[in-house]
């Protein structure tokens, strides 16, 4: 009895681990193109009242429209005329939205588009936040170093880590680990720390 109990609760914890993870997947799709179609909903609408086409097909002719819009944009934009342009929209919207220029600067630094982004420009590190004596470690990104030697490092939180927080650290308490690659270090905070052993994120590294 007790065998057939256990066959049946491992058979439905299998069942759930396969099939949670792609309702989850479809769920997560559902409401990304829920999210676009409203978003581009004041495009779409017009042209399909002008011209009934069917819905879907005006969606991904918006979408295609948009994104042509971008790499057409970035092209100008690598040009020094496109520069120029850029610059002066950049402070005059600054100049009348506050908000613009933090905005722009979180998006270039997640997508690696500032040249000092942490993302693609960092360092991965292990550091002793509460000073040498405490045995407790965190991975880090060194995204300063400075004269008197100190770092200054951001820690990201999981599983999110384009969260985190900055902190500024004295030499022995930071071991840069340029052996730890910066995909594989975010893949390791991703996951809640899961892979860090592989990683060797505890074993110091060889001096």
């Amino acid at each position: 009895m007790k065998k057939l109990k256990h066959f049946i609760s491992q058979s439905f914890i299998g069942g759930v681990l396969v099939i949670a993870p792609i309702i989850i997947l479809l769920l997560g799709l559902r409401w990304a193109v829920n999210s676009v179609q409203s978003l581009i909903a004041p495009l779409t609408g017009p042209l399909v009242r002008l011209t009934g086409a069917p819905p879907l097909a005006i969606d991904v002719l918006v979408i295609a429209l948009i994104l042509f819009s971008c790499f057409m944009v970035g092209t100008i934009v690598a040009t020094s005329a496109g520069r120029w342009i850029q610059n002066f929209i950049d402070a005059h919207l600054a100049r009348f939205a506050p908000g613009y220029r933090l905005i722009r600067d979180i998006i270039q630094q997640m997508f690696g588009a500032n040249s000092n982004s942490p993302f693609t420009k960092g360092e991965a590190a292990v550091v002793q936040l509460y000073g040498t004596q405490s045995p407790a470690r965190a991975t880090a990104i060194i995204t300063s170093r400075h004269s008197n030697g100190w770092f200054t490092v951001f820690v990201p939180t999981g599983p999110n880590p384009t969260s985190g927080f900055v902190y500024h650290l004295p030499p022995e308490c930071v071991e840069p680990r340029p052996d730890i690659k910066l995909d594989a270090a975010f893949k390791s905070i991703i996951s809640c720390g899961a892979g860090s052993a592989e990683l060797g994120i505890i074993t110091p590294s060889a001096k």
